[in-house]
């Protein structure tokens, strides 16, 4: 796992190894701040894919499934090994997963008190997620909240599938002191056993979560310094 400050002093670094399509998604952001940041984890994943592949950022292709999900393409002119990522943003950090002949999905959120709401669960949890929920005390709410939506967003983003898989389809662990875990798919509850679950300290004013196909896997965190340095 890297984090990735995504400092605005980096985006001269960063642009150049971006395709001419990532520069297009860039400039249609509107708002600097917002287009920097993009271009610092895009450029940042790039630089961190080169590194395993022993490319140069600029050179690491990537193709798409049919809902979105980048993948590394078999067009990079090295062999990519089984190597598969997975990267999410918010605020001023990006978590950028990486992983071998494995599915996996990282979710980042940056603690916005006023979108931990009754209204957000009751629209996107599963009924269980929800009673959990309701059955806390106020003062660990947001914490359970924030818990359970970065466990859900990361199974999501690791199954690949968009929103053709409702949130409140599946039911993810929550009340404190729990471990991350899938607990229940409704669609498939053999799920349960593919995946593992683990959260994430990001750092303060985060949440954060990672889900792993498989279970026989050790984290390891890292830190991008845009020097093509890192800091276990």
């Amino acid at each position: 796992m890297w984090r990735v400050p995504l400092t605005e002093t980096l985006v001269a670094k960063m642009r150049p190894t971006l395709s001419l399509e990532e520069c297009a998604r860039a400039d249609r952001f509107h708002i600097a701040r917002d287009r920097n940041r993009f271009i610092v984890a895009r450029g940042s994943l790039r630089v961190i894919l080169g590194s395993y592949l022993n490319q140069a950022p600029a050179a690491v292709n990537f193709c798409y499934s049919n809902y979105g999900k980048p993948a590394l393409s078999d067009e990079n002119s090295v062999v990519t090994n089984g190597v598969t990522f997975n990267l999410s943003h918010a605020n001023e950090l990006a978590l950028i997963a990486v992983t071998r002949d494995r599915q996996v999905g990282v979710d980042i959120e940056f603690i916005r008190p006023d979108f931990a709401s009754e209204k957000i669960a009751a629209r996107f949890f599963s009924r269980q997620e929800v009673e959990v929920l309701q059955g806390l005390p106020g003062a660990q709410r947001a914490e359970a909240f924030f818990k359970c939506w970065t466990r859900k967003e990361a199974y999501i983003k690791a199954l690949g599938e968009g929103m053709s898989m409702p949130l409140d389809q599946f039911n993810v662990s929550l009340a404190p002191g729990s471990a991350a875990s899938l607990l229940g798919n409704l669609r498939d509850p053999a799920e349960v056993s593919r995946w593992s679950m683990q959260d994430l300290s990001p750092g303060p004013g985060y949440f954060a979560a990672v889900a792993v196909e498989g279970d026989a896997w050790q984290l390891k965190c890292w830190q991008e310094r845009g020097e093509h340095e890192v800091a276990l």
